[in-house]
C-alpha cells in the first residue's frame, strides 16, 4: 500500500533578518531541506518546491511529500580493504569495531564479499583504492524523523553571516544560536502538525503576520494555504522573488516617465527590508544637485535605501522613490519625514563637496603619508612614489607625454584624503576628477586620475587615453609587484586585495587597446619599483605564472 502525500510546509519566523543576505538565506534554507529530505526518499518525481524569504521568516513549500519513506538501499564506505582484512583474509580488529558500530557485527566472520540477507559487504574500487563497502537496506521511516535531520542539518549548513546566541523560550541563559533570535517554527503535512523542534521551538500551525498591518497570531490551517494566508489575512508577501517583482513594477509606474536607478543589490536589499511594499515618491531642493551627482545617488541610496530617478539624458532630477512597509490613507507624514531626513544627507554631501574643494589635490598629496597602505609596503605617499616611478616608465610605451602621466600618477591617490572619499569610497577616482577640472588641471590627466582605476570590475570600461593607461598600469602592477613580494597572494576564493581583477585589467589594457608591450617587462618594472624595500622578495616567477592563469581564461572566455 502506498504512502500518503501531501504539501509539507516548513517555516522559521524570527526577529528582522539581515537584508543583503536574506535572498541567500531563503535559497539556501529551502535547499537544504529539500535535498535532505529527497536524499531520504521522501519527495517524488512530483514534488514542486516553492522557497520564501521575508524580513522575518525564511520557508518552503514542497507538494507531493510521502508521509513515510520507503524502503532504500543504503551504501557506506567503511575502510580500505587493505586495513579491512589481514593477508589470510580475515576481519582486522578495525572492521570488527566499525562494522559492531553499524550493528552488523555478524558480517566480520563471514569473510570479503560477505552477505547475509538483505546486508551485504562488498570489496570494491572507489577510484583509487580498494575499499570495503556496506550494502544494505533503510527501514521506511515516518516523515518526522525525516524533517527532524532535514532541519537540524539545515541550521548547521545555513550561510549566516553572523551567529547570534540568544535564550531560547524559556530558558535563561543563552543556549540558542542563529542569525537572529527565533520565535515560532511552522512544521504542518497537509492539515496536520509535524511533531519537529529546533532552536527551542515546537513546531505548530502559529505563525505571525505583519507587525502593524495584521495579528501577531495567525493560523494556517492548511499547508497548501500557506503563502494566500500570510497574503490575505497577515498582509505579507511571502516570495521574496515575487516581492522584488512587485516593487521593481512600482517603481517604473511610480518614476511616471523618468527613469528609475535600480542596481540589482538595492533592490535586493530593499525587498529583505519589507513584507508588504509600498512605493512613494518624494523630492527634495534642486538646489543640491550642484553637487555630483554621483555623490547624492550614493547618499540615497547607502544611507536612505531610496532609488534617485534621472531624465532622458542622465541627469539626475529633484525626485526620489522610497518602498515603505505600510500601506496607509494619507501617507502624508512618511513622505515628509523621509524628505527631511534625506534633507540633512544632501546637505552633509554638499558640505563635504565645498569643503574640499578649499584644498587643491595637490596640497593633499603630502596627507598620503598619513594613511597607511600596508606595513610591510609603507604608506601611501610610498606607494604614490612608486606609482609615479612606474607611470613614467609605462609612458613611452603607452604613447603619453611623460609630463602629463607623471602628474596624473602624482595626483592619482590624492582625492583618499577628502571628506567625500572618506564618506563613500566608491568614489574615489571620480572626486579626483571632480576637484582635479575644479583646480584647473588639463582634462587628459583629471580623467586619468579618475580612469586609472578602471577596470573596476568584469565587462567595466579601460582607461580612454594614453596618460590614463600609463598610469592604469602603474597601478595594477605596483600592487600586483608589492604584495607577491611580500606574499599576500590571492588563495582560494579569498583575494582581499582584488589582484586577480588587477591582473585581468592588465591583459585587458594591452589586449583591447593592442599595446605592444612584453609583460615580462611589465612584471620586471614592478619589482624594481621596490628596490628600496627590503621586505619585498623577487616573485617574479609566481607572478608571471598567477598572470599566465589569468591569461588563459581570458582567451577561453574570447573563443
Amino acid at each position: 500500500m502506498s504512502a500518503r502525500t501531501a504539501t509539507l510546509v516548513v517555516e522559521l519566523l524570527t526577529e528582522e533578518l539581515p537584508p543583503k543576505a536574506l535572498k541567500r538565506l531563503g535559497e539556501a534554507f529551502a535547499e537544504s531541506i529539500v535535498t535532505v529530505l529527497a536524499e531520504r526518499g521522501f519527495t517524488t518525481p512530483s514534488s514542486i518546491v516553492k522557497t520564501f524569504a521575508t524580513p522575518r521568516r525564511l520557508a518552503v513549500t514542497i507538494t507531493h511529500v510521502l508521509e513515510t519513506s520507503p524502503d532504500q538501499p543504503v551504501v557506506e564506505k567503511l575502510m580500505p580493504a587493505s586495513v579491512a582484512y589481514d593477508a589470510a583474509g580475515n576481519a582486522t580488529v578495525a572492521l570488527q569495531r566499525r562494522l559492531d558500530k553499524v550493528g552488523r557485527g555478524h558480517l566480520a566472520a563471514l569473510g570479503p564479499n560477505a552477505v547475509d540477507g538483505r546486508d551485504s559487504l562488498r570489496v570494491e574500487s572507489d577510484g583509487k583504492v580498494d575499499a570495503v563497502f556496506l550494502r544494505s537496506i533503510a527501514k521506511e521511516s515516518p516523515l518526522q524523523i525525516g524533517l527532524q535531520a532535514a532541519l537540524e542539518e539545515t541550521l548547521e549548513r545555513l550561510p549566516i553571516p553572523k551567529v547570534m546566541s540568544y535564550s531560547s523560550h524559556g530558558a535563561y541563559y543563552n543556549d540558542a544560536k542563529f542569525v537572529r533570535p527565533a520565535h515560532r517554527l511552522v512544521a504542518l503535512f497537509g492539515r496536520d502538525v509535524v511533531n519537529v523542534a529546533v532552536l527551542g521551538l515546537q513546531a505548530d500551525r502559529v505563525t505571525g503576520g505583519h507587525r502593524a498591518m495584521s495579528r501577531p497570531d495567525l493560523v494556517i490551517q492548511n499547508a497548501d494555504a500557506y503563502e494566500e494566508t500570510l497574503r490575505a489575512e497577515g498582509k505579507v508577501i511571502a516570495s521574496f522573488a515575487e516581492r522584488r517583482s512587485v516593487i521593481a513594477d512600482a517603481l517604473a509606474k511610480a518614476a511616471a516617465g523618468a527613469t528609475v536607478i535600480m542596481p540589482d543589490a538595492l533592490l535586493d536589499e530593499v525587498t529583505g527590508l519589507v513584507e508588504w511594499p509600498v512605493v512613494l515618491e518624494g523630492r527634495f531642493d534642486p538646489g543640491f544637485l550642484t553637487v555630483p551627482q554621483e555623490c547624492l545617488i550614493l547618499t540615497m541610496q547607502q544611507n536612505q535605501k531610496y532609488f534617485a530617478l534621472s531624465d532622458a539624458h542622465g541627469k539626475l532630477v529633484p525626485r526620489f522613490l522610497l518602498v515603505a512597509n505600510l500601506e496607509t490613507r494619507d501617507p502624508a507624514a512618511i513622505i515628509e519625514g523621509n524628505e527631511r531626513v534625506l534633507r540633512a544627507r544632501l546637505a552633509d554631501a554638499r558640505f563635504f563637496f565645498d569643503q574640499d574643494r578649499k584644498t587643491p589635490l595637490a596640497a593633499r598629496v603630502p596627507k598620503l603619508a598619513t594613511i597607511v597602505y600596508h606595513n610591510k609596503l609603507g604608506t601611501q605617499l610610498d606607494r604614490v612614489i612608486r606609482i609615479e616611478r612606474l607611470a613614467a616608465e609605462f609612458a613611452s610605451l603607452t604613447g603619453a607625454d611623460d609630463n602629463a602621466s607623471l602628474r596624473a600618477a602624482h595626483l592619482a591617490k590624492a582625492d583618499l584624503t577628502t571628506e567625500m572619499v572618506g564618506e563613500f569610497p566608491e568614489l574615489q577616482g571620480l572626486m579626483g576628477r571632480y576637484y582635479a577640472t575644479h583646480d584647473g588641471e588639463p582634462p587628459g590627466i583629471a580623467a586619468a586620475i579618475e580612469q586609472h582605476y578602471w577596470p573596476r570590475y568584469a565587462g567595466d570600461a579601460l582607461p580612454e587615453g594614453p596618460a590614463a593607461q600609463a598610469v592604469a598600469l602603474a597601478d595594477k602592477l605596483e600592487a600586483l609587484a608589492g604584495l607577491f613580494g611580500i606574499g599576500v597572494q590571492p588563495t582560494g576564493d579569498k583575494d582581499p586585495f582584488g589582484l586577480r581583477r588587477h591582473a585581468i585589467g592588465v591583459i585587458r589594457i594591452l589586449v583591447e587597446k593592442a599595446l605592444a608591450i612584453a609583460l615580462p617587462d611589465l612584471i620586471d618594472a614592478g619589482f624594481r619599483a621596490f628596490a628600496d624595500r627590503p621586505a619585498v622578495t623577487d616573485a617574479r616567477a609566481e607572478l608571471a605564472s598567477f598572470v599566465s592563469e589569468r591569461l588563459r581564461a581570458y582567451l577561453r572566455e574570447a573563443g
